[in-house]
């Protein structure tokens, strides 16, 4: 087998390759492609020869991986990081592995389609954000989109690329974006149907502003996914801290009080009960509604994603982000068996 020690680096770089999927993967098939290194451990085996024993994925699937007489240099040290690999699918034990014969870390001048390889918003990212930028526009409160702009102002840019969670809803790339574009327009609709209960420019404010936040609450891999919770993410949280920018932003923008406290009100109350997460139960139709709609993105979302999954005719394997339940994958009107 291949040890990627005295294996000529240019010489892998130019060697041909088309990514097939994970999910695709067949016995006796060979592969060369870029995949996410999602583990690695050096090994020895019984007779003291090292090997690698990783686990290789993309978007679809995840896959063992075996690389043997490797001493290096990749390690676990490098787990979450894209690599190059070449080699053939077997089958172990019942299940697929790759035999790997090369293996190397992806070179930074290296273009990659990361859509083949982590999960991206099923959305078209400049027309999404256009359409935010347009709704920000239509505000007819100058205080409230004074707010809105500044925000977007400071950040717009990741607005546009990171995910939304860490898991269960909106957790791919562009995530934060196709949630909060989804949920500004259901605000929007529902204020213009209860126009006597609802403020439009204050819900539309709190819905664009809600989980801005996110971006310093997490910390993200290479591949700009979420990893795991920050510092200020466990001790604080979004809801805290985009209440605090919301309001030094309405200090020097001197917004009336009044304004800036109903806003810092449905920013630390919009995950609806302190059980679920909210500094504060809601006291105003605003931080209901904006509730109400986060509740319905996020899980019609975690619906969007398991049907997909989910043959149509069958019902899915049970799901903790809806209390351990299955859902079924019916058939659309009018082809019912």
């Amino acid at each position: 087998m291949t040890n990627e020690n005295t294996t000529s680096v240019a010489e892998e770089q130019h060697t041909p390759s088309g990514h097939v999927s994970v999910c695709d993967m067949a016995a006796n098939t060979r592969i060369s492609g870029f995949y996410i290194l999602q583990s690695a451990s050096l090994r020895t085996t019984a007779s003291g020869k090292s090997f690698l024993n990783a686990t290789v994925s993309d978007k679809t699937a995840a896959i063992p991986l075996i690389l043997w007489d490797y001493t290096g240099p990749i390690s676990s040290a490098d787990d979450g990081k894209v690599v190059f690999l070449r080699g053939q699918v077997s089958e172990f034990k019942g299940s697929l592995q790759i035999t790997a014969e090369a293996l190397r870390l992806r070179d930074a001048d290296e273009s990659v389609d990361l859509s083949t390889l982590v999960p991206v918003a099923p959305i078209d990212v400049d027309r999404m954000y256009e359409q935010i930028q347009s709704t920000v526009h239509s505000l007819t409160d100058g205080d409230y989109k004074a707010i809105c702009e500044e925000f977007l102002r400071r950040h717009g840019q990741l607005l546009r690329t990171i995910p939304a969670a860490k898991s269960v809803h909106h957790s791919f790339l562009h995530g934060l974006l196709m949630h909060t574009g989804n949920m500004l327009k259901t605000a929007d609709f529902l204020a213009g149907l209860y126009p006597e209960v609802i403020d439009r420019d204050l819900l539309l404010t709190a819905t664009l502003l809600h989980d801005f936040s996110k971006r310093e609450e997490f910390t993200f891999s290479s591949l700009g996914l979420v990893s795991d919770y920050s510092l200020k993410g466990n001790l604080l949280g979004h809801l805290v801290m985009v209440a605090q920018e919301a309001a030094e932003i309405g200090n020097v923008l001197k917004v009336p009080e009044e304004k800036s406290i109903l806003l810092q009100h449905i920013l630390l109350s919009h995950h609806g009960k302190p059980e679920y997460g909210a500094a504060i139960a809601p006291m105003c139709a605003e931080g209901e509604l904006l509730f109400l709609i986060d509740n319905v993105d996020s899980r019609m979302e975690i619906y969007r994603t398991h049907l997909e999954q989910t043959p149509v005719g069958a019902f899915s394997d049970r799901i903790f982000a809806l209390d351990g339940r299955r859902v079924y994958h019916h058939f659309p009107s009018g082809n019912q068996k």
